[in-house]
């Protein structure tokens, strides 16, 4: 009788010089890295450069970028034309606790993109971002608590860690009143008392929230797409009866834009969706990769600042972040940059399914071509708890496979897949979809044969923090 040949190994990626820097690494930085979304046990990559759509590891192995840093690099890594325009401002002085006029441009910028941001500030991060936004919210309200969305994520300040990226749904707690769940030790009770779970897409729970606490609530944070389970979208009309149900109980509308801003459209989700908020966070796309965020909204609220809020930063509005944001979101307003990253993400879209249509496996494709993810379910998701029913053991396998062959997606189901304006380039689009649809058969024939799937590295999930 023939012997069932064995499932195929992956292809094997040079590590030595990775393993020793791991080992050196460690001896100074916690899990040898400088964030714990890049601690990947053994193997944690140390990167060498990027160009473009494509990153290099210190070993010499070559990947096709599609985390681009979790979605800041819009344009591509090393985009001369936003390097060269950032190394001529920055000779001039990076740090001066001052005001620059590149600062000014670039709240110019962005609120020209964006149409209804009438005042902004600049700070380092999404997290810092999201934290004054919060602050400014209960400062304009006179509130205290700020409801938040099941699985969504809003950067690493105490106040953001709440029911973020568990892996078991029963930690969330029962659907009709869902427990704030802290992510992580060393959070405040009373902190995370002031956060408020709800559940995304369900505008029925959300109102009866309303009704029994709305007298506490400053405000709701979202983010537009579930950013944190593979951008999973709002129903048809949730954002407006959002937006509508906001301004009856008198609450602020904030949209964490940190992903979405200038990457959806040149005014970013809000423009994507037809939504007004009140405050809104960017960061990411509005620096191609240097550390730029800023928050901002309507006149009135943000005129608490200066004199009723908190707010500063040595390094907020830095020359160099500031030249970075003058120069990326310069590009995207006139040039067709965006107009290219959306139609090559449609592209890969497209070469996705004749690959997976043959398969006849359930999928579905989540979020925005610019930003999207690949779900193996035969329902649509339409909140983070709709994650756990999807086959994500296939996709985290497919995922470490794509590694070993070439490309570079985030080893967690619940990171999206992120396009840039380089990965047009040549025949980027052709080898993605090739190295996929070779990793999906090695995940397919291991599985077939009873093989342990790979597991994502480290220990836990990446929600685009970095």
């Amino acid at each position: 009788m023939a012997t069932e040949p064995a499932a195929r190994p992956a292809p094997a990626l040079k590590r030595d010089a990775q393993t020793a820097m791991y080992r050196r690494a460690r001896q100074t930085l916690p899990g040898g890295t400088d964030s714990n979304f890049r601690a990947w046990g053994d193997d944690t990559v140390y990167v060498d450069r990027g160009k473009g759509g494509m990153v290099w590891d210190i070993d010499g192995n070559e990947y096709i970028d599609l985390r681009m840093g979790y979605g800041p690099v819009i344009l591509g890594h090393a985009d001369e034309r936003v390097d060269d325009y950032v190394n001529e401002r920055m000779r001039l002085g990076v740090s001066f606790s001052l005001t620059s006029e590149d600062e000014v441009r670039a709240m110019e910028l962005l609120t020209e993109l964006t149409g209804w941001v009438d005042k902004a500030r600049m700070t380092v991060s999404g997290t810092e971002a999201t934290m004054h936004a919060m602050r400014v919210a209960r400062a304009y309200t006179g509130r205290d608590k700020i409801v938040k969305f099941e699985g969504q994520y809003h950067g690493v300040h105490d106040y953001a860690l709440i029911s973020v990226a568990p892996d078991n749904m029963a930690d969330l707690g029962d659907a009709e009143a869902p427990v704030r769940l802290t992510w992580g030790r060393g959070i405040p009770d009373a902190v995370a008392d002031t956060i408020i779970p709800a559940r995304y897409n369900d505008i029925g729970r959300l109102r009866r929230l309303f009704e029994e606490r709305g007298e506490e609530i400053a405000a709701i944070i979202v983010e537009p797409v579930l950013g944190n389970a593979q951008g999973i979208m709002p129903k048809p009309g949730f954002h407006q009866a959002m937006r509508a149900l906001t301004e009856e109980f008198g609450i602020l509308l904030i949209f964490d834009e940190v992903k979405t801003g200038f990457r959806f459209a040149r005014g970013g989700a809000a423009e994507f969706f037809g939504i007004t908020p009140d405050l809104a966070t960017y960061a990411k796309a509005m620096g191609n990769g240097y550390p730029a965020a800023a928050f901002g909204g309507r006149e009135e609220v943000m005129s608490v600042l200066p004199d009723k809020v908190s707010h500063g930063g040595t390094y907020a509005g830095n020359r160099v972040a500031a030249a970075a944001a003058v120069k990326t979101l310069t590009i995207l307003k006139e040039t067709n940059a965006l107009e290219t990253v959306h139609e090559t993400g449609r592209r890969i879209q497209a070469g996705l399914r004749t690959v997976l249509e043959p398969k006849g496996l359930p999928y579905v494709f989540t979020g925005h071509p610019c930003m999207f993810g690949i779900m193996f379910t035969d329902t649509d998701p339409s909140e983070y708890r709709d994650w756990a029913t999807t086959d994500h053991e296939l996709y985290d396998a497919i995922a470490v496979g794509m590694h070993a062959r070439g490309a570079m997606p985030e080893p967690d189901s619940r990171e999206p897949w992120f396009v840039c304006e380089a990965h047009a380039d040549g025949d980027i689009v052709d080898r993605t979809i090739s190295i996929f649809a070779d990793s999906l058969d090695a995940a397919l024939e291991a599985r077939a044969h009873g093989a342990e799937a790979p597991r994502p590295h480290g220990g836990m999930s990446a929600p685009g923090a970095g």
